[in-house]
């Protein structure tokens, strides 16, 4: 996870390569949430598509944000099979809070939720979920991030589930809260074994 979050940086990270990622969804969201009954969906930095695709697939209504032009075009030419079910936008998250109680699941999948004054960016993603709505947030086990020699940022400038989970007051009800291994091989070049997950369900 880079220091780097701004639009320049992930354009370029994007144009480097002709596809960044696999195209497969992330595993930890398939596991939790395939057995959840379809609604509205908030795919929190979305890239090329992967999870998006999956769950519009899976008869869910996504609204998909990226920072990044080139991954957003991207991933809408890979779901012309899906395309009245996903909506693709261009935006960020942490400036512009998407609409309150809109969404029966926001997932956060490896996204770099920096601190901002007054928490204003992770009260938005939280407000997003609707009553009885699920918020899933996964990311990178930090000793795993020290492993790839990721020296170039500072942890204590992201908020990491195991925090989110500490901030979700009496109307939440955290159902999963651990460090796991992936579900699938590491990436090449890298030390990523484990995933720390977060899954809560609000009540109201």
């Amino acid at each position: 996870m880079a220091r780097h979050t701004g639009v320049q940086f992930w354009e370029q990270m994007y144009r480097s390569r002709e596809r960044l990622f696999s195209g497969a969804p992330n595993g930890v969201l398939v596991t939790e949430v395939a057995d959840l009954p379809p609604g509205q969906a908030l795919d929190v930095g979305c890239g090329e598509g992967g999870d998006a695709l999956w769950l519009a697939r899976r008869g869910w209504r996504v609204t998909a944000v990226d920072i990044s032009h080139t991954a957003l075009s991207r991933a809408a030419a890979a779901g012309a099979d899906v395309a009245g079910r996903v909506a693709w936008k261009h935006g960020d998250l942490t400036a512009t809070p998407p609409p309150a109680g809109a969404f029966d699941l926001v997932s956060i999948q490896y996204f770099p939720l920096e601190r901002r004054s007054g928490r204003t960016a992770l009260r938005g993603l939280l407000d997003a979920v609707a009553p009885g709505g699920t918020l899933l947030v996964v990311s990178h086990d930090l000793a795993d991030l020290a492993a790839d020699g990721e020296h170039d940022f500072d942890p204590d400038d992201y908020y990491w589930p195991d925090e989110v989970a500490g901030l979700l007051d009496h109307d939440w009800t955290v159902l999963i809260a651990e460090t796991r291994p992936r579900t699938a091989p590491a990436p090449a070049g890298t030390h990523h074994t484990r995933d720390t997950v977060l899954r809560a369900q609000r009540s109201r």
